[in-house]
């Protein structure tokens, strides 16, 4: 059906709602975490003269230049016990100093006093993950109390834990990944590490302060009497130990400092992606919010969503006949060529003339899927995701025509990958269909999700009725007589549990997923992904291994 005519459609309409409703919901859910610790924090660190976290990436990033936020839904729903902890108390942002794409982590120290949760942890690890990958230069702005004491256990020992941040600081600076560090509040005892293994350290004059003991615990452990500024202060640190480079007297002129820094470096090796002067779809982008169903199981056609995301809604379809339940094709998206990989919703008829459902994947499409992903890697074409899977095709017919085997090949083509990959999870993200579709156990560059998203090993209706089956017979085998009122309110209750589980929002707040985002925001992010990416050359061949046929 054309858009023309789906645009008077009542189905269309409420489509366009529902969606924009969700949009709405996820701004606002954003809303809230951009407050941080709240107002009252906010107004002690303005009362000691310091930006909050989000002002400081402000009045450092290139005013006229896009941006993206990792991570802005971590921690969300955890930590109750201990009051919160929105964002995981650290911002990171994707961004340009001085013309210079960077990533930004900034410690929220109105968040407990910027304390470390397990979160806090894995969120800084993601950045540096991101950075390393790409080769992007980091820029920390230290304010923290270091670890949260209560819950020691959970950051400190173990490999992906607090330690292993050090570490990378350690690696990124031997493969020359530029780091700058700028102590703007406390920065104690291990956290102390951080700034001072960057390539470069600056801190303010009285708010600034770096020790790997504060004052009463130095009185505890020898017996000394000291202040804090004496112990560790900016004067102290430039002027007599030389552990920082320099001081200054405001946070503006420190971040003044680093973008003097980023206007002088050098350029870099690129790893040569294709890019011409970018263009927007022709098809109106707004379009979208009409094009997902309101009812997921619903089918539609993912060519509609391709369509207005790619430049000039050009999109030339491989293998467009053959294993119809994927759709695979070249692009271009904000001047960047892109291998696009996307599931197909609508039903198809297969070369048999087979009825195949929608975001199931069968045999012959990820046959085609695989051959793809090789031909993209051959030819250094960064590859994009469009999840809306349910899983693989089941049953006696597909078992019979290997499609393990066919699976197997299209993971294996994908794993093996070595131009870059992003995934975008625009509604269902199903059990092994996640895998195939590049999730994030696979290494994407970048993983985002739209507010229709859903993440989990199958499908609510599914999963609760199997757990229900489960639970009534355990229930059962103690003797226990379950009526059918107490039998649906038991269902209501899995089904409830396991729908909450499945949210985007449940994903982002364990960093499942790098981001909730708006569908119009898609472009952006890729775009700026791919960017990111070129400061990474290849310097691997692209190799399969074992495949069998």
């Amino acid at each position: 059906m054309a858009i023309e005519t789906q645009a008077q459609n009542l189905e269309f309409n409420r489509n366009e709602d529902f969606n924009k409703t969700l949009v709405y919901q996820m701004k606002s859910r954003l809303s809230v975490f951009e407050i941080g610790g709240g107002p009252k924090n906010a107004a002690k660190q303005k009362e000691k003269g310091k930006l909050l976290a989000r002002e400081r990436i402000s009045y450092l990033l290139d005013k006229d230049r896009p941006m993206i936020e990792v991570g802005a839904f971590a921690a969300e729903g955890m930590y109750a016990e201990q009051g919160g902890c929105p964002s995981a108390g650290v911002v990171v942002v994707i961004g340009y100093v001085c013309g210079r794409q960077c990533i930004v982590v900034a410690n929220d120290a109105t968040v407990k006093a910027g304390a470390w949760f397990p979160m806090t942890a894995k969120k800084n690890l993601r950045a540096q993950e991101i950075a390393m990958e790409n080769r992007l230069p980091i820029i920390y702005l230290v304010d923290s109390a270091g670890v949260f004491l209560p819950m020691q256990d959970e950051i400190f020992p173990d490999k992906e834990h607090f330690g292993r941040i050090f570490r990378n600081n350690a690696v990124m600076s031997s493969k020359g990944i530029l780091q700058i560090a700028a102590i703007m509040g406390s920065c104690v005892a291990g956290g102390a590490y951080l700034p001072i293994m960057s390539d470069e350290a600056m801190i303010v004059d009285k708010t600034g302060s770096i020790f790997l003991a504060g004052s009463y615990l130095v009185k505890a452990a020898i017996g000394e009497d000291i202040d804090n500024e004496t112990l560790g202060g900016a004067t102290t640190q430039c002027e007599i130990s030389g552990v920082t480079d320099n001081k200054f007297p405001s946070d503006q002129a420190c971040l003044d400092y680093i973008r003097k820094i980023m206007d002088k470096v050098g350029s870099f090796e690129k790893a040569g992606f294709d890019r011409i002067e970018g263009a927007k779809p022709k098809l109106d982008e707004r379009e979208l919010y009409g094009i997902m169903p309101a009812e997921r199981e619903k089918p539609y056609d993912m060519r509609e969503v391709i369509m207005r995301l790619v430049d000039n809604s050009e999109f030339d379809e491989y293998k467009e006949l053959y294993g119809q339940s994927i759709l695979c094709g070249l692009a271009r998206i904000d001047g960047w060529a892109v291998g696009i990989v996307a599931n197909q919703r609508k039903v198809v008829k297969s070369k048999k003339g087979e009825m195949q459902l929608g975001g199931v994947i069968y045999s012959d499409a990820a046959d085609k899927s695989a051959r793809f992903i090789m031909n993209c890697n051959q030819r250094k074409i960064p590859l994009v995701f469009l999840q809306d899977v349910t899983g693989f095709m089941v049953g006696s017919r597909s078992e019979h025509g290997g499609i393990i085997k066919d699976g197997a090949k299209m993971v294996n083509a994908m794993s093996n990958s070595v131009v870059p990959k992003f995934t975008i999870i625009v509604g269902n993200s199903y059990g092994a269909g996640n895998y195939a579709m590049c999730g994030k156990a696979y290494d994407p560059r970048l993983i985002a999700a739209w507010p229709s998203a859903q993440i989990a090993v199958m499908g609510g209706a599914q999963a609760a009725k199997t757990l229900l089956q489960i639970q009534v017979s355990s229930m059962k085998a103690q003797g226990k007589e379950v009526t059918p009122e107490e039998e649906a309110e038991l269902l209501k209750t899995i089904t409830d549990r396991y729908n909450t589980q499945t949210s985007p929002y449940y994903a982002a707040s364990r960093l499942w997923v790098d981001a909730v985002v708006d569908p119009l925001e898609t472009r952006k992010w890729i775009s700026m992904g791919i960017e990111m990416a070129n400061h990474s050359p290849i310097t691997q061949d692209y190799n399969v291994g074992v495949i069998q046929t």
